[in-house]
């Protein structure tokens, strides 16, 4: 337990509840620590508190426009490398044939979401159909191949000499957001079996970033059956039912969908906007001190961001305010609420700096920073 210095109070004119009924003509922004978790003040301000107008320096929030990433590759070692730290590592993957090799990561878990596409993922414990929205949890070590059927466009996402887990629910229970049993695993069925031949076969085994190969007079993803509770997941996004209140905007560690060590994945899905009157409507204005935050927009309507489409990934790196753009702002304080909001999106926080990987800086949008100046357009 920390032993926080915390002791609320109240300055000027405040609301009592946090992102409702604030005082008329002001804007909220929240400053917290532990990601929503510790201790945290709601300010009032009479400006936007992402009104600037001219920004230098690296700090700026960026957007990478990821499906200008058009280089196929037959690996996921090859994959075009956009973020990463010493825990995490982040990749886009673009695939459009059968894998003629197997690989593993010896670095530590890997959740791949799979953003375009489908096909058939091959691993030690059998087989699973992949579709477009699927998280694919495959733990560290794990020999596995993708054949697809039609082009996918992945994202990869490494928990660096970790594991992930589930969020613990509190509260509402373990079988909130998504039941445990609708976690798939691999099947070693026919196709499986199938698969089994004499033939020679590669492993590319991926341990710090450098590649081993190891190579098989026959595959080595010969299973005949198995047994435990350590293995390959998936579950896919419209399988997740998300936590809603319709009287107050949830933070979204709210969403989360796993987690590792040092950094969390949230999903956002489709769910009704706030109805009451008094009660916030978008994602309200927030420092968050202690994460770097990374959204990977996969599809619907952005409400909250301008200039964004599907397949676009935004950084926003921790130690400035941000929020949604005035468009977003518009629309709330003109919305009665109630109605569905139509998004997709996957979060990466991440609690260490976070590195531009150069595929990343090839295709950014550089007009991302001017995006919240209300009357400057950003340039294309």
């Amino acid at each position: 337990m920390k032993n926080w210095i915390t002791f609320p109070q109240v300055q000027g004119m405040a609301s009592r509840q946090a992102h409702t009924k604030m005082p008329e003509g002001t804007y909220e922004r929240e400053l917290g620590k532990e990601g929503f978790f510790g201790p945290a003040t709601q300010m009032h301000h009479k400006h936007p508190p992402t009104g600037w107008v001219d920004w230098q320096g690296p700090l700026k929030p960026r957007a990478f426009d990821l499906t200008k990433i058009n280089e196929m590759q037959s690996s996921p070692w090859k994959a075009a490398s956009v973020l990463s730290n010493p825990h995490t590592k982040v990749r886009f993957w673009r695939l459009d044939g059968a894998m003629d090799h197997l690989v593993r990561n010896g670095d530590g878990d890997e959740l791949l979401f799979v953003h375009e596409g489908q096909g058939e993922l091959f691993c030690d414990y059998g087989r699973m159909e992949i579709r477009d929205g699927d998280y694919v949890m495959i733990p560290r070590g794990t020999m596995w191949r993708i054949t697809p059927a039609a082009p996918m466009s992945v994202l990869m996402i490494e928990a660096t000499n970790d594991s992930y887990r589930l969020p613990e629910k509190g509260l509402v229970g373990r079988h909130a957001i998504f039941d445990p049993a609708m976690l798939d695993v691999p099947q070693i069925d026919e196709k499986f079996r199938a698969q089994q031949d004499e033939k020679s076969w590669k492993l590319l085994i991926k341990r710090r970033e450098e590649i081993s190969t190891v190579t098989y007079p026959f595959n080595p993803l010969d299973a005949v059956g198995w047994h435990g509770d350590l293995t390959v997941v998936r579950i896919n996004w419209r399988d997740i039912r998300p936590l809603t209140s319709h009287r107050y905007h949830l933070p979204p560690s709210a969403h989360t969908t796993f987690l590792a060590n040092r950094f969390v994945v949230c999903t956002f899905v489709p769910r009704p906007a706030e109805s009451d009157p008094d009660a916030l409507k978008l994602p309200f204005f927030h420092n968050n001190d202690d994460f770097d935050e990374v959204l990977f927009y996969h599809r619907g309507n952005f409400f909250s961001r301008d200039n964004i489409h599907a397949g676009m990934m935004t950084i926003h790196p921790c130690g400035f305010t941000h929020g949604p753009h005035p468009k977003a702002l518009a629309m709330a304080s003109q919305s009665k609420g109630g109605h569905m909001l139509d998004e997709v999106a996957v979060m990466i926080d991440a609690r260490d700096a976070l590195d531009i990987g150069a595929a990343a800086s090839k295709v950014e949008f550089a007009g991302y920073v001017d995006s919240w100046q209300p009357k400057k357009e950003a340039a294309e």
